[in-house]
């Protein structure tokens, strides 16, 4: 049985082809996204002369991670990636990672509002006429939605923490009709959630696009992450070389949907989720709060398909933000040099966010937990840049003093070559299932799921495979929406 609903709703979806058609918007395929070389080559002359952040529905096409790293007029090539040394790792394998500043809004996340909003739109289940869209999320994924919202001229409600960047909030302030900030920050996403419930209940017309519950935001990083990642291997695998895994901090759980693909490939491969030691949800029940900011915590994701997770990570924030300062501070970046990190590489450390240096982090406890070797490789993400965190700099100095070489001394010894395989569980079955059954507290009690929905995603062998069956038929509806409009035969 299918989770993504794609019944047609005739009368609305011609609302939707109407605005299309006024607003000059033609929706890109999930195979285009895969493989940017099926855009019509009049689509990329007109892309020539735009901005990555411009406000243009030709920028739905640059939803993959394919552009070329320029902020304006760039083509498309390879995926984007970087691969660390082991001056930063302290391990023999190689750590690889995809980078995310290259999307459109300076993160990937704007591709899994992407993954939510389209088939809803293609349908005619979502009215971009009439009603508003609402994106609840900890930083990225509404900024990604309200920006596909605006390309797609619909207006948009962005719901996010009151501690997130204030670079999130000034930016959402130009883009989203309404942004409401919530009490706490990453960890407290039950605020957030309760805020959405509050608006089905004020009597707007309006419709929710849930990243936690969404399946689009899964299937999205599947089917366009997953083939990234593939596409780099392909790349960059040596005759001896063997993929271990990917690791990942779960947020919306979106993003380690990549895993399952790689999973299908790669048999013996891993899947790693990580998360907050301050709020350690997955490892030990927990709760708290943390500063690795675009990771929600305290509730396991409905769409984190936890039967097909190998092993939890929990990374400590101060390690996190510490080594923000190491690669940003000058102080830190003179000690990398001197400590054999090349120029060209230390240029390119503003490419991670947090939530990047924690996922980078926890590539290198899973390299060391698994004592793996050169010719191991294990993948992950950069979220986003530091692009969307600069203020942190300034107010870290503030609350914990200058970056100096003694403190960028301490932090390269303490959090990158001294790193351990400590706050780790691997998952034998039970391990999995207690962590599934966590989802009851949240998503049956609190949110609105059955009982029998969630022994389904535990039970039910073809739950998963069906989503990910979806997307020839995802692509069918917007191909025929496109034709409706009528602007393709103009490319």
């Amino acid at each position: 049985m299918a989770k993504i609903d794609l019944t047609v709703q005739a009368e609305r979806l011609e609302h939707s082809i109407k605005r299309a058609r006024e607003r000059n918007i033609i929706i890109p395929t999930f195979a285009q996204m895969k493989n940017p070389t099926l855009i019509p080559a009049k689509m990329k002359e007109q892309l020539k002369s735009i901005g990555l952040w411009d406000i243009d529905p030709r920028n739905l096409f640059r939803i993959t991670w394919h552009n070329e790293p320029v902020a304006k007029g760039g083509g498309f090539g390879d995926v984007n990636y970087l691969e660390f040394p082991k001056e930063i790792t302290g391990t023999e394998a190689r750590v690889i990672a995809l980078v995310g500043k290259w999307f459109p809004t300076g993160a990937h996340k704007v591709g899994a509002a992407f993954g939510c909003l389209v088939p809803r739109l293609v349908t005619g289940q979502f009215d971009p006429t009439k009603q508003k869209a609402v994106w609840p999320s900890t930083g990225n994924y509404c900024r990604g939605g309200a920006y596909d919202s605006t390309l797609l001229a619909c207006e948009s409600i962005a719901i996010l923490p009151e501690g997130m960047s204030k670079e999130r909030f000034e930016w959402l302030k130009k883009v989203s009709s309404e942004v409401i900030a919530t009490p706490g920050s990453e960890s407290n996403v039950k605020e957030i959630f309760d805020k959405c419930w509050e608006l089905r209940k004020s009597g707007q017309d309006l419709m929710i696009f849930n990243q936690f519950e969404e399946f689009g935001n899964y299937l999205w990083h599947y089917e366009i992450t997953g083939h990234a990642m593939e596409e780099v291997l392909k790349k960059v695998l040596g005759p001896k070389d063997q993929y271990r895994g990917v690791a990942l901090t779960t947020g919306s759980a979106g993003t380690i949907g990549c895993g399952d693909y790689m999973k299908q490939i790669f048999p013996a491969s891993k899947i790693i989720a990580s998360e907050a030691l301050q709020c350690p949800t997955l490892l030990a029940n927990g709760f708290g709060a943390h500063r690795i900011e675009g990771i929600g915590d305290k509730h396991v994701p409905w769409i984190h398909d936890v039967k097909n997770t190998d092993l939890l990570v929990a990374i400590d924030d101060n390690a996190v933000v510490d080594i923000m300062r190491l690669f940003n501070e000058p102080a830190g970046r003179a000690y990398l040099a001197k400590k054999g990190v090349s120029e060209v590489f230390v240029s390119k450390l503003e490419l991670l966010g947090f939530s990047g240096i924690a996922n980078v982090l926890s590539a290198i406890k899973f390299a060391k937990y698994y004592e793996l070797g050169k010719n191991d490789v294990v993948l992950t993400v950069l979220t986003d840049s530091m692009e969307l965190y600069g203020s942190r700099i300034q107010e870290y100095r503030k609350e914990f003093g200058e970056f100096g070489p003694a403190e960028a001394a301490e932090t390269y010894a303490r959090w990158l070559q001294g790193i351990t395989n400590d706050n780790m569980l691997e998952l034998s079955y039970q391990d999995r299932k207690r962590v599934h059954n966590l989802k009851y507290y949240t998503w049956v009690e609190q949110q609105g799921k059955t009982y029998e929905e969630i022994l389904a995603q535990w039970h039910e062998p073809n739950y998963w495979t069906d989503i990910q069956s979806q997307t020839p038929e995802i692509d069918a509806l917007i191909t025929e929406f496109n034709d409706k409009v009528g602007l393709v035969k103009n490319l």
